[in-house]
C-alpha cells in the first residue's frame, strides 16, 4: 500500500517538476517513512532483542486494536473533521458486549445475558447508533465535529459507567474471545483482523466512488458541493464508519485484554489519532489516506516497542511520544503552507 499522494489523493492532478519542488510537495509522506527507518535502525542498534520475528510479531499485536480504530478515524480526518468520541465509544461497546454475556457468578452486574450473536449486534447497534448521532449533530444542527464529538465523547463515557458501575466483566462471546485473544498457525487473530480492515479501508478510499467523494469534499467543500455533492451525506457517513471501527476495536481489545472496565481504551484517543497524523495524513482534508495510517501506526508501535527495550523512564516515554506528535504537526502544517503557496 503505497503512502504516496498520488495513491490516495485522487483529486490532486498537478505535479510539481523538478526534484526540490517534489521533495517539498511529497514532505507529508516522505518524513513518516524516514522516521520509522531512524527508529527501526536505532533501536536494533540499541537492543539485540529489539531486531526479531518474534518482536516484530509483538509490534503487531501491540498496534492492532489502536489500527481498528484509526481505520475510520482516517475517513474522518480525510474529509477535515475529528472525533474525539472514538476512545469512549469504543469503551462503551466493548463494556456492551460483556454486559450481554452471561457472567461468572462473582462478577457483581445486574446485566442481561443472551446469546453470543445477539450480544455482538446488539454492541454494533450501540456504536452505530452513537455515531449516528455525532453525524446528525454535525450535518443536520451544525455542531462543529469538535464540540460533538467531545460531548459524545462523555455521554459514551456516562453509559459506560452506567452498564458497569465501577465493577469489571470478563466474559464475551467465544467468537470475540477468539477474534480478540486467539490465533491461527502462530498469527494472532486481532492482527489479520486489523490488516483485514486497514485493506477494506484503503480500497474503499482509493477504488471506489465514495472514496473519491471522500477526498473531494476533504480537499474543497464548496467546490464538491458546486460539483452536486451530497455533502452532509458524506460527513454523516464518515462518523458512524468512524463509531463502528471504534467499536469493533473495543469489542476484540476487551477479549484481548481479558476485561471489560471503565476507561479501558482512554489511552487510544490519542494513540489513534497520532497514527493518522505522524503517518501524514492531512488535518485540512483531502491528502493522504490508510497507506499513511499504516506507517504511522508502525512508527508508534516501534517507538513504544523500542523505548521499552531499551529501558527508559516510562515518564520520558510520554514526553518523546508528544514530541514526535507535535513534529508531525508542524509538518502538516507547513506541507499545507507549501501547497497553498504552490496553487496561488
Amino acid at each position: 500500500m503505497a503512502s504516496s499522494d498520488s495513491a490516495t489523493s485522487p483529486a490532486d492532478h498537478k505535479r510539481p517538476r523538478g526534484l526540490a519542488p517534489f521533495l517539498r510537495s511529497q514532505m507529508r509522506n516522505i518524513a513518516p517513512f524516514l522516521t520509522l527507518i531512524f527508529l527501526s535502525a536505532f533501536f536494533a542498534i540499541a537492543s539485540p532483542s529489539f531486531a526479531t520475528i518474534d518482536n516484530v510479531g509483538n509490534i503487531l499485536t501491540q498496534v492492532s486494536v489502536t489500527g481498528i480504530i484509526a481505520v475510520g478515524l482516517t475517513f474522518v480526518i480525510l474529509c477535515a473533521e475529528i472525533d474525539l468520541s472514538i476512545a469512549s465509544i469504543a469503551n462503551v461497546t466493548g463494556i456492551a458486549v460483556a454486559y450481554f454475556t452471561l457472567q461468572e457468578s462473582y462478577v457483581n452486574i445486574a446485566n442481561i445475558p443472551m446469546p453470543g450473536f445477539a450480544a455482538i449486534l446488539l454492541a454494533l447497534a450501540l456504536c452505530a447508533v452513537l455515531g449516528l448521532v455525532n453525524a446528525l449533530g454535525l450535518t443536520m444542527i451544525g455542531i462543529p465535529s469538535f464540540i460533538m464529538t467531545l460531548a459524545m465523547m462523555q455521554i459514551a463515557a456516562g453509559v459506560s459507567a452506567l452498564l458497569v458501575r465501577g465493577q469489571i466483566a470478563y466474559k464475551v462471546p467465544p467468537l470475540i474471545t477468539t477474534l480478540g485473544s486467539g490465533s491461527i498457525g502462530g498469527i494472532p487473530w486481532i492482527v489479520i483482523v486489523a490488516a483485514v480492515m486497514l485493506l477494506g479501508g484503503h480500497l474503499v478510499l482509493t477504488y471506489t466512488r465514495f472514496g473519491r467523494y471522500v477526498y473531494m469534499v476533504g480537499g474543497n467543500r464548496e467546490a464538491a458541493e458546486f460539483a452536486g455533492l451530497n455533502v452532509k451525506l458524506i460527513l454523516g457517513s464518515v462518523m458512524v464508519i468512524s463509531a463502528v471501527s471504534s467499536g469493533i476495536g473495543g469489542m476484540l481489545g476487551v477479549a484481548h485484554f481479558g476485561s471489560a472496565q471503565q476507561n479501558e481504551f482512554d489511552t487510544y484517543l490519542l494513540d489513534s489519532i497520532a497514527a493518522v497524523v505522524v503517518g501524514g495524513t492531512s488535518l485540512f482534508g483531502g491528502r493522504g489516506g490508510i497507506g499513511n495510517t499504516i506507517v504511522g501506526l508502525f512508527v508508534l508501535g516501534v517507538l513504544n516497542n523500542g523505548l521499552d527495550h531499551v529501558n527508559i523512564d516510562s515518564f520520558l516515554k510520554i514526553l518523546i511520544r508528544g514530541l514526535i506528535l507535535l513534529a508531525a504537526l508542524i509538518i502538516n502544517v507547513y506541507a499545507q503552507r507549501l501547497r497553498e503557496q504552490a496553487a496561488e
